[in-house]
Order: C-alpha cells, then structure tokens, then sequence
C-alpha cells in the first residue's frame, strides 16, 4: 500500500513539475510588439535599431511604415481600438490631438524623460504631462553639394540675393539647382510653412504661438504674412528644379542629389541620411534657406522633429514592453545606432554628436550662432497642415490653384477643425 501510495505522490509530483515547466515556458514567451513610424528616409537604420534591441532582450517588434497620408491610417486603426503599440509621431500637434482622446500613455513619470533635454519637452507636453519621448532634433534647409560649388566658384548662399546668383550660375552651366520633389505633398508642405514662419517670425515679428492661437480664435488669416512674397518663393524653387519634377518623388529627388545632377535640395537632414547610403563620397554642407538679404533674419528651420509615444489601447504588458524599449533609447548603444546608423541627431542630455558628419555640425553650428524659427507647422491643427497647407502648396506648384485660394482654404480648414 506504502508503495502504491508512493508512487501515486510521485506522479502527482512529476505532474506538477511539468506543469510548473511549462507555464515557465508560456511566461518566457517574447512579447512581440508593433511599430508604427512614417520616416521612410533610413529604414535600414531603424531596422537595425530594433533588431539590436530584439537580439538584446528577446522581444520582437515588427515594424508598419505609413509615409503618406498616415492620419487616416493611424484613425481608422484607433476606431477599431487596434493601434500599434509603439506610434512614432510628429511632435506638437499630433502629440496634444492623441493624448486629447486618450490614445497614447503619459510618460511623464517615466525616468527616461529626465534624460531628454529639457527644452525638448513642450514638443510633448499637453496640459502640463508628457505623451512621448522626443526623439530627434532636426533642421530643414539647404542641402548643397560643395564639390558642385567648387567647381563653379561658388560659395553657400547666405542671402535671397545670393541664392539668387547661385541659382543662375548653375543653369548656366547646365546644373539643375534643386532636386524636385512634388508628387508627393509633404515636402512642399515643409517648404510653404517654412517661408511662412520666416516671415511671420522675422519680418511681422508675431511668435508661433501667438499666430495659432489668434488662427484658433479667428482674430487673423493665413494671409497675415506678405503674401506675395511667400508665392515668390514658391514660384523661384519650382523653377529652378528639374522640368520633370512634378513627376519626382522621394526616390527621384534622393537619385538626382546623390548622383550630382542637381546641386542643392530643400530638406530636412533626415534627406542627407538617405542620399549618402547612396553616395558616400558626397561631400556636403547645410545651411538656412535664405528668405531674406538680411544675413541675421536667415535662421535654420529647426525643432524636434519626431517622438515616440505607447498606445493606450494596447494591453499592459505590451505597454510595459514598450516603455522598455523606450528606456533603451536612452542607452549609449540606442544612441550610437540612432547617431551612426540612423543619422538623426537624439534629444537626449550630453548626447555624443562627434562622430556625425559636417551637415549636421552646421545645423548645430547655425543654430548657436543665429537661432532658429521653429517648427510652426507642428502646431497647426492636423488637417490644416495636412490637408490644406501639403495639398495647396503642391496644387499651387501645379498652377492649377491660385494664391489667394490656398489661403482662403488654410483659413477655412483651420476654423473647421477648431470647431471640432
């Protein structure tokens, strides 16, 4: 009977061994997380990211790349309660809408905040909390090719007027100015608020903030700048890009810079990035897009570009997973990959830029020496910049709408969305 009963126990034992085994194995299961991000310049670099974090702790994040027309994207997903779990967004105004309906976690108690520089925070802040990490501080100007420059005498432009001369010199001799970029409407969509924030800023002298909110109350129009300067410079970058660059997109635009058929391209550095993964003999520079002939009114247009937030419509232990990753950013070896791989430059206290090549020093270096306009369009409701400043810039550019329209329609979509 002892025997029988000791066996008995000891099957029970086994039994429970085993299932102890395997409800070990279930909870050492990775979590598998989704990214979402809209950065389509350097893929292989953020791959690279992940797949370094994923080879560090076991967890896995597949990654969803929406470069056009995300919003609608991102909302019907939300609709359905099934947004990814990692959002990289636009700061500013996206950051508030989200964290507004509740989807995305606040961060503010997280200790990877106190990390970030502290100037980096409003691009995340809304009602006084954080909902994402800011990510990368970036400036959108010129992108000139100086072994062009040198072969034709010629020197960064520093003013309108000298743009102007470059410009010439350079058709002259058979050299596209700008690589064009205007099948798709985002990169216009940079251009027209950049000209627009330089004007207002420098020439009006009415700050960001002041402009949105007197957009919100309805006290003041699109139109408050000088207008006709602003389609000036529209009209000057359209015809100084390739005749077929109603035709170029992204891939286009990076091909002609890179292979030297065109000398200059109006981007953000994130565009620098992808075009010496092609070319990395480029020898290149970066400076303000000069809207003025005042050197000092000339100032690189620059703020933290992206950030990335946690879904609150993921479970807790994929949010938890993903607050993990975020944390790791902050690593000397996230921000070695970030820096070397990925070309951005971090947001984070002492980051080491050494290593990052002359663009990027000169947009530091513009920035301490000049200041810079910030990133205005951040701040405009979704849909005025997306639908009505990215889609009037690039119809204007197609001549198939007028000045005055484009405004009309800013102002328009502008006071629907605060009525919303």
């Amino acid at each position: 009977m002892k025997k029988i009963l000791f066996a008995v126990i000891s099957l029970v034992l086994l039994a429970s061994i085993g299932f102890v085994g395997c409800a070990k194995k279930v909870a050492a299961a990775p979590v598998e997380l989704e990214m979402y991000y809209y950065k389509q310049e350097n893929q292989d670099g953020l791959k690279k990211l992940v797949d370094a974090y994923t080879a560090k702790t076991g967890v896995k994040i597949s990654l969803l790349i929406v470069p056009n027309d995300s919003d609608a994207t991102m909302a019907a997903r939300a609709a359905q309660g099934k947004l990814p779990d990692i959002l990289q967004m636009q700061t500013y105004a996206r950051v508030w809408e989200y964290a507004e309906k509740g989807y995305v976690v606040d961060i503010s108690a997280q200790p990877v905040m106190k990390k970030v520089v502290d100037s980096s925070k409003a691009s995340v802040t809304w009602n006084g909390k954080q909902y994402a990490l800011p990510m990368d501080y970036a400036g959108i100007g010129i992108i000139y090719n100086k072994e062009i420059f040198a072969k034709y005498n010629l020197t960064a432009p520093t003013t309108a007027r000298e743009l102007e001369r470059v410009c010439a010199t350079l058709k002259a001799n058979g050299v596209t100015p700008f690589a064009g970029l205007l099948s798709e409407n985002w990169s216009v969509g940079h251009f027209i608020t950049m000209i627009h924030t330089a004007l207002l800023v420098g020439e009006k002298n009415i700050p960001v903030d002041k402009f949105v909110a007197d957009m919100k109350a309805g006290t003041t129009s699109y139109g408050v700048v000088d207008t006709k300067k602003l389609f000036s410079a529209l009209d000057f970058y359209r015809d100084n890009m390739d005749a077929k660059a109603a035709e170029w997109g992204w891939d286009q635009q990076q091909a002609a810079f890179a292979k030297g058929e065109a000398a200059m391209m109006v981007q953000g550095l994130w565009s620098f990035g992808a075009a010496i993964g092609t070319n990395p003999a480029l020898d290149c520079g970066f400076i303000p897009y000069p809207v003025y002939n005042d050197v000092a009114l000339n100032k690189i247009y620059a703020d933290i570009d992206s950030c990335f937030g946690v879904s609150a419509q993921s479970p807790i232990e994929k949010q938890k997973a993903a607050l993990a990753f975020l944390e790791w950013l902050a690593t000397p070896e996230a921000q070695k990959i970030w820096i070397e791989d990925y070309n951005l430059v971090p947001a984070f206290k002492g980051a080491d830029l050494s290593s990052m090549k002359q663009p990027f020093q000169d947009l530091l270096a513009s920035v301490d020496k000049n200041g810079a306009y910030p990133w205005a369009f951040a701040s405009y409701p979704t849909t005025a910049f997306e639908d009505a400043c990215k889609n009037g810039a690039q119809q204007y550019m197609f001549k198939k709408v007028t000045a005055d329209k484009v405004i009309a329609n800013v102002d328009s979509v502008w006071a629907a969305a605060v009525k919303k």
